[in-house]
């Protein structure tokens, strides 16, 4: 199979990488002129070869544009901000997952600090979200927001909005699913911080009319929390 890459965009049939990149092609996957590999702009994707491969530009020709997967739910995920190693972690995973946009929110026991930092780390996200898309063979990009509030995030538009909650009388996530699904919905996702919801996050919530669901009996951190309910969704509306 081959590998993917993502090229700023292709202009008369011609596209390139430069800077660390390009110097990730060259010095680390040692790609030579005339190899073929996949690229996408984010639009479209195609089949091209390398016409130059130097220590910090690689120029591609594209050969034949290749069929798009066909349309899948928008899968948003909301998560807490919380350490920023496990955030990390999380967004690479969810990215491999199929997830279409990552939005971190400040909520009220999120660690000190975390909300301003946050902002200067939102470039790092994108890279680590490239990075995992291109491993994972992704036809697009997700997008990873700026940090927002928890009174932004709960004004989103989406067909379903499910709050991970819990609270032992949040009913099942899989038993709320909806009984008929389409590939066309959105469905958002609200992950909360290590520390829980507080009862005002939580009366917030269910007032602006996100679902609240459990997974389960057991405590499970923020990031594992945000990866099983990516899995559900993702699989739930894939077979239906």
């Amino acid at each position: 199979m081959r590998r993917r890459f993502f090229v700023d965009q292709v202009r008369n049939g011609r596209a390139e990488i430069s800077g660390d990149d390009a110097r990730h092609l060259t010095r680390v996957l040692r790609v030579e002129a005339g190899q073929r590999y996949e690229i996408s702009d984010n639009h479209n994707v195609y089949l091209a070869e390398i016409e130059t491969a130097r220590k910090e530009h690689v120029s591609f020709r594209t050969l034949e544009k290749l069929p798009l997967p066909a349309p899948t739910v928008r899968l948003i995920l909301c998560a807490a901000l919380i350490k920023f190693d496990h955030f990390e972690w999380m967004i690479e995973k969810a990215t491999e997952l199929g997830v279409s946009e990552i939005v971190p929110v400040e909520t009220i026991r999120s660690e000190r600090g975390l909300e301003r930092a946050a902002h200067k780390r939102v470039e790092r996200w994108r890279r680590i979200a490239l990075e995992a898309s291109q491993q994972a063979r992704r036809a697009f990009l997700p997008d990873v927001s700026e940090p927002e509030s928890l009174r932004e995030t709960l004004a989103r538009e989406a067909a379903y909005k499910f709050a991970l909650d819990e609270n032992p009388a949040a009913p099942a996530f899989n038993a709320a699913l909806p009984a008929t699904r389409d590939p066309q919905d959105v469905v958002a996702m609200l992950i909360g911080p290590e520390g829980g919801w507080t009862g005002e996050e939580r009366s917030q919530f269910i007032a602006a009319q996100w679902t609240p669901v459990s997974l389960g009996p057991l405590v499970l951190r923020a990031e594992t929390a945000a990866l099983a309910a990516l899995a559900i969704a993702g699989s739930a509306w894939l077979i239906h």
